[in-house]
């Protein structure tokens, strides 16, 4: 069985990695994958009651992932539909090259901690192209937008998949994330910028003509970004404060959200009222990545219930030895395949008995596979969706962004285990 069960894995994880080459979508192949290591799993084992109990709790420790996904994406799309994120964009006044770079990465870093790092990619990167006349200079500023959001998605709950899962999950908590792990995410940034800034010195740029003004009236503009965003800051405080899971703070702020719409719009004719109703925004939302989500925390899971993980735990420590590096060596990995398997991976084989709430291991894990992406075009949500809407080349990439990533990477690791072992002496 075990055998079966890694050959489905790897051949179907490869598929994944080799999404690109191959033309074949990634949540095609983490569905069939999940589908098939289950079945091989099930076939595999007679104890068909302990089966149904280790499958209910795979459901329900995805639903809880993917309801808290839908409810943050639908309501981020909500405030797009009211142009909302123009109150922040709007605010840009400089023409040096230099201060630009700067206000981008810090308006993406933060940004990506309320939202997260693929819809404020694609936000920020959408920006570039109304701002820059340059290709050469919208590709530079798209490939450090990539590193931003992934640095500044890396120590909120909310702003990377894998914190996200991580937080859900138990194994760390908002509060201690955010203080443990922003240090090192400001260097992650902080190291590339201060290197790419010396050669643009004195360089301006030409933006482009300003486009139709919005059609959406500032109040309702305002309303909508204050309350959307109000809502993703404060279901960590929903959270605390009721001891219920974050996805019922997410549909609770999603259902408010959806209220408000229903009574600022309802005087308008259908045809004005329905882009910006919840009801649309749900048709819009990435429905492909949510089915990925599902598809490869069923398949690692099955490596879970079969014991695998935590023999591969157990190889590593006897192997490597060291839990720092055996970390850094996976944010590494990440920048190759995919980051949400590996997270799901790593919380299969280390327990909360082992590792408590807000250890070592899982703040370095959130950091390192939150960062570890940005060494590749293809290493995370975010260098996607650039690497799309910008037609960045992988090697373009390589050449000229993915050294300073991995620079950032390596100070910011080196910050985070220099501040941990600092305050636990």
């Amino acid at each position: 069985m075990a055998f079966a069960l890694v050959s489905v894995f790897v051949v179907c994880y490869a598929a994944i990695a080799l999404e690109h080459s191959l033309k074949v979508n990634k949540s095609a192949s983490a569905l069939l994958g999940a589908g098939l290591l289950w079945t091989i799993y099930a076939l595999s084992t007679g104890d068909h009651d302990r089966l149904g109990e280790e499958l209910t709790e795979t459901v329900a420790t995805t639903a809880r992932i993917v309801f808290f996904l839908m409810g943050a994406m639908t309501i981020v799309e909500v405030i797009d539909a009211h142009d909302g994120f123009e109150i922040v964009t709007s605010k840009i006044r400089t023409r040096k090259l230099g201060a630009l770079l700067w206000l981008i990465a810090w308006i993406t870093f933060f940004l990506s901690a309320i939202l997260d790092n693929l819809t404020t990619t694609i936000v920020m990167v959408s920006l570039l192209q109304k701002l820059l006349d340059s290709e050469k200079d919208r590709l530079f500023f798209a490939g450090i937008v990539v590193v931003a959001a992934n640095a500044g998605g890396a120590w909120s709950p909310m702003g990377d998949v894998t914190t996200t899962m991580l937080w859900i999950g138990g194994q760390v908590t908002a509060t201690g994330i955010v203080q443990a792990l922003f240090p090192a995410s400001v260097v992650n940034l902080l190291v590339p910028l201060c290197i790419v800034t010396v050669g643009l010195i004195g360089r301006t740029f030409t933006s482009l003509p300003a486009e139709k003004k919005s059609p959406t009236p500032p109040v309702e503009r305002n309303l909508m970004f204050a309350l959307g965003l109000g809502i993703l800051v404060l279901v960590p405080a929903f959270k605390q404060l009721t001891h219920l899971p974050p996805f019922l703070g997410i549909l609770l702020g999603l259902g408010i959200l959806w209220l408000a719409g229903e009574i600022l719009h309802r005087g308008k004719a259908p045809a004005n009222k329905d882009r910006l109703t919840v009801a649309h925004a749900l048709t819009k939302i990435d429905m492909s990545s949510i089915v990925f989500f599902i598809g490869i925390l069923f398949a690692v899971a099955t490596l879970e219930h079969a014991k695998l993980l935590a023999a591969l735990a157990a190889w590593l420590e006897h192997t490597v030895g060291r839990q720092d590096v055996i970390v850094v060596l996976l944010g590494l990995l990440s920048a190759i395949v995919d980051n949400v398997p590996l997270v799901a991976a790593a919380m299969g084989m280390y327990g909360l008995s082992q590792f408590p709430v807000d250890s070592f291991l899982w703040e370095f894990i959130a950091y390192c596979a939150g960062t570890g992406g940005s060494i590749l075009i293809i290493g995370s949500a975010a260098g996607v969706a650039a690497m799309g809407i910008e037609r960045i080349n992988f090697v373009w990439y390589l050449r000229n962004i993915g050294g300073l990533a991995l620079i950032g990477y390596l100070a910011g690791a080196a910050v985070y285990v220099a501040q941990y072992w600092l305050l636990h002496l």
